[in-house]
C-alpha cells in the first residue's frame, strides 16, 4: 500500500506513522530524515541540499524528488511505503503520483490552539531525539526513558515560532488536502483525540482499501 500522512507540526503523525508501518510493515520515510542523511554522507544530492541550507533557502524541487526517488527504489518499498513530509506542494503531489500512484493519503486535522500548545510542551532527547509530552512523560524527568539523554526543548517549539511555522504550512501544504480530496484518494481524520481514537479511526481508513 502507497500511502501519504498529511498534516500540520504537532498533529501527531509520528505516533500514527509509526504504527501504520508496523501493521502494514511498510517503511516509514520522513523526507526530511532522508535530506539530513544525504547532507551527512556528503553525497553529490548532500552537498546541493547543503549549499541551500547554508543560504537559508530550501532546496528545490527537482534536487528532492531525486532523493524521494532513490529511496522509493529500494526493496523495502516494493510492498509499500509510507511517506511523512512529501510532497509539500502542488509541484511535487503530481510529481509523486506520476511516479508512485498514491492509494491513501490520511490527513490528521488539528486546530491551531491546539498544535500550539502541544508543541509548545514537547520536550525531546538531545541525544536520540525522542519527544516526550504531557500525553508521554518521561519515567524520570528531564530524563531520556530509552537512552538517558537530557530532555530539551527545540528552538522551533517556542510558541511564537511554533505560530509561523503554522502559518507557513497552511499556505504552502494545505492546498494538498483538496488535492488529494480531489482525487478520491484522501481520508481526514479529526487528530484532536485521545491517540486510541485516531489509532481506531486509522485503521477503519486502512481497511477500506484495496490494493
Amino acid at each position: 500500500m502507497r500511502l501519504v500522512l498529511l498534516g500540520p507540526p504537532g498533529s501527531g503523525k509520528g505516533t500514527q506513522a509509526e504504527f501504520i508501518s508496523r501493521k502494514l510493515n511498510i517503511p516509514w520515510i520522513s523526507v526530511g530524515e532522508l535530506l539530513r542523511e544525504e547532507v551527512a554522507n556528503k553525497s553529490e544530492l548532500g552537498q546541493s541540499i547543503a549549499a541551500y541550507v547554508a543560504q537559508g533557502t530550501l532546496a528545490p524541487d527537482e534536487i528532492v524528488e531525486k532523493v524521494v526517488l532513490k529511496r522509493l527504489s529500494g526493496e523495502d518499498c516494493a510492498n509499500g511505503f509510507l511517506l511523512d513530509g512529501f510532497p509539500r506542494d502542488i509541484s511535487q503531489a503530481k510529481f509523486l503520483m506520476d511516479a508512485y500512484p498514491l492509494d491513501l493519503v490520511i490527513y490528521l486535522r488539528v486546530p491551531d490552539d491546539v498544535l500550539v500548545k502541544r508543541l509548545s510542551e514537547r520536550m525531546i532527547c538531545e541525544k536520540c531525539g525522542e519527544p516526550y509530552s504531557t500525553h508521554k512523560p518521561p519515567k524520570k524527568e528531564g530524563i531520556c526513558d530509552d537512552c538517558g539523554g537530557r530532555l530539551i526543548r527545540r528552538k522551533d517549539d517556542m510558541p511564537d515560532v511554533v505560530r509561523k511555522r503554522i502559518s507557513l504550512y497552511h499556505e504552502s501544504t494545505e492546498p494538498l488536502v483538496n488535492f488529494f480530496r480531489e482525487k478520491g484518494i484522501l481520508d481526514e481524520i479529526d487528530g484532536n483525540k485521545e491517540v486510541v481514537e485516531i489509532t481506531e479511526a486509522v485503521l477503519s481508513s486502512l481497511s477500506q482499501v484495496s490494493v
